[in-house]
């Protein structure tokens, strides 16, 4: 009789683990639909496959958004070596992608060397210690690759680090997150100017719009910049339409380089660029918009073994909850691009900060 209730009590344990774990995936599921930044994305799921699988680290390959050839360590967390960040790439074309695409099973390192003996992704791995790789599949498509890495605790008695169910269940979470790296990679894709990979104008207002709404309720300040490249059009005239792509390109590049992680970037249009910078007062703006300018300036451009030399203008726009109190993100692009028209009215190649009493909210310069 101990016997049968004891085998009822471990099945009624079973079953509440069953509707807890349902309850968990629910959970994962909007919170992995909660966000379109891919960066926070791919965070969001390794940390929610760390906390349940009770591992100490874990990673995710995906593809590059805007270059397919390559599936690239976006996003690595390490509980004991926070620091521990290289940068590795798998190709496409690894016999070790085939595998995972064609099998669907999550599986372990000595899976994976036995059946991909010649891939170049096993010493990837094997620099990595996973005790489980996942693959991240959405209508037989690998969306990315995510690997486990040393558990807190094992079954001591079998030596097995997953049973077959936890394997299932992180197999459900990769399914959740190969959707949701989807949807955030064709915005991504959409949102992205091809040629200087910044953001588009449209994508640039609609973060703005939601930062200022946060600006304006936690009354803490949010700078935006506008660049101009200074007379660009004498580049396209003299040297030809390539050597214009290649000063966006290079302009764009080094904007990016001087700019922190949660800064965002986009180009405008034509020539023109947007910096918006959250929680940044008007002397750190000018400071970051400066160096940005001298960059530029100082920088050696060098097109057909043509050295050119290229300056921009730049306006700054600072929110301020009692000084320049904007509700609407155009108001406020509206003010720093009278700070980009002032630089150039006075004689390029400079900075301009336009004070809110110079500039009405509606952009006008004032009389």
């Amino acid at each position: 009789m101990a016997k049968r209730t004891c085998k009822k009590d471990d099945g009624i344990a079973q079953y509440e683990r069953r509707i807890y774990d349902l309850e968990q995936l629910i959970d994962i599921a909007r919170s992995f639909s909660s966000t379109i930044d891919t960066n926070t994305l791919l965070e969001s799921i390794v940390f929610s496959c760390m906390a349940q699988l009770h591992v100490a680290d874990a990673g995710i390959f995906v593809l590059d958004s805007l270059n397919s050839d390559n599936f690239i360590l976006k996003t690595k967390q390490n509980i004991m070596d926070p620091n521990n960040d290289k940068n590795y790439q798998i190709a496409y074309s690894d016999p070790a992608v085939s595998f995972l695409t064609e099998n669907k099973n999550s599986i372990t390192m000595d899976v994976l060397q036995k059946n991909c003996p010649d891939s170049a992704a096993i010493k990837i791995f094997q620099a990595l210690n996973p005790t489980l790789i996942v693959p991240l599949l959405q209508k037989n498509h690998l969306s990315g690759i995510l690997f486990l890495g040393e558990r807190f605790y094992f079954d001591a008695e079998t030596g097995i680090d997953y049973t077959e169910y936890e394997k299932n269940l992180v197999l459900s979470i990769g399914s959740l997150a190969a959707i949701a790296i989807n949807n955030a990679t064709l915005i991504e894709r959409s949102s992205t100017d091809m040629m200087t990979q910044l953001k588009l104008k449209y994508f640039f207002f609609n973060v703005l719009t939601e930062k200022l709404d946060n600006a304006m309720s936690e009354k803490k300040p949010l700078s935006v910049i506008m660049f101009d490249i200074d007379f660009f059009k004498h580049f396209n005239d003299t040297y030809g339409h390539e050597c214009g792509d290649y000063v966006l390109k290079q302009v764009a590049f080094l904007i990016k380089q001087n700019l922190r992680e949660e800064d965002l970037a986009s180009r405008y249009g034509g020539e023109e660029f947007t910096v918006l910078l959250n929680e940044a007062t008007k002397d750190a703006a000018i400071a970051v918009a400066e160096r940005i300018r001298s960059c530029i300036e100082n920088h050696d451009f060098v097109f057909n073994n043509q050295h050119m030399h290229v300056t921009i203008s730049c306006g700054v726009a600072v929110f301020d909850h009692e000084s320049n109190p904007v509700t609407i993100a155009k108001q406020l692009v509206n003010q720093a691009d009278q700070g980009l028209y002032m630089s150039k009215h006075n004689g390029r190649n400079r900075v301009t900060y336009a004070p809110p009493s110079l500039v009405s909210l509606d952009g006008e310069e004032s009389k």
